[in-house]
């Protein structure tokens, strides 16, 4: 079966998807149009990745609501969103021939990213800094690791407050729709990944 797909350039002329500037109570902070990324690069300039599905917009929403009415001092912050596809075939390349393959999406397979159906995303309290969550975004450790949160606890490697901003990010998120992966606390899916790399359009 193919995947419907168009290129990012003609994404702004698509109703299917809406900019990250038209969603209220968010920053945005794409972090693969600066160096700050596992890279070490900017990925995306000069092209505009401030994209989502109209789906995913519409939970992110909803987790923007959830959020301030429980935590009316913290807001959202966006680290990442639409990744074209020709971005995560770079990402793949660069990730050739180490460990840290398994984080990276096969591009023949796709990333929901490219779907515009998946966030990273973290939140900033009430000081205007990122709450500590036990690592930064794009930390390719165990540290990261959702799954092993307890073991990480135990150990000493992270502490039980981290671990508490961690469950109000997945708290905020899996309520409106999102789903975690194991190994980066920062990631989160909107709906079943299986039926989104079946269903939605993919962007090259």
């Amino acid at each position: 079966m193919s995947v419907a797909s168009l290129q990012l350039e003609a994404v702004s002329n698509d109703p299917q998807f809406r900019h990250l500037s038209s969603i209220a109570g968010i920053a945005v902070d794409l972090r693969y149009a600066t160096p700050d990324n596992f890279v070490g690069r900017d990925l995306y300039s000069p092209i505009d990745c401030a994209w989502l599905h109209r789906d995913a917009a519409a939970a992110l929403e909803q987790a923007v609501a959830w959020l301030a009415e429980r935590r009316p001092d913290h807001h959202l912050l966006v680290l990442d969103a639409l990744r074209p596809q020709r971005v995560q075939q770079q990402l793949w390349d660069a990730l050739q021939g180490t460990e840290l393959l398994g984080y990276i999406a096969e591009p023949s397979r796709g990333s929901i990213h490219s779907f515009g159906m998946a966030l990273d995303i973290t939140i900033v309290g009430p000081d205007g800094q990122e709450l500590d969550m036990g690592t930064g975004f794009d930390d390719l450790s165990e540290r990261s690791h959702p799954a092993l949160e307890l073991v990480m606890l135990e150990r000493g490697e992270i502490t039980q407050g981290q671990v508490d901003h961690r469950r109000l990010l997945r708290d905020a998120m899996f309520q409106a729709g999102f789903f975690g992966i194991n190994s980066e606390w920062w990631h989160f899916d909107c709906g079943d990944r299986v039926l989104v790399r079946q269903t939605y359009t993919r962007v090259l």
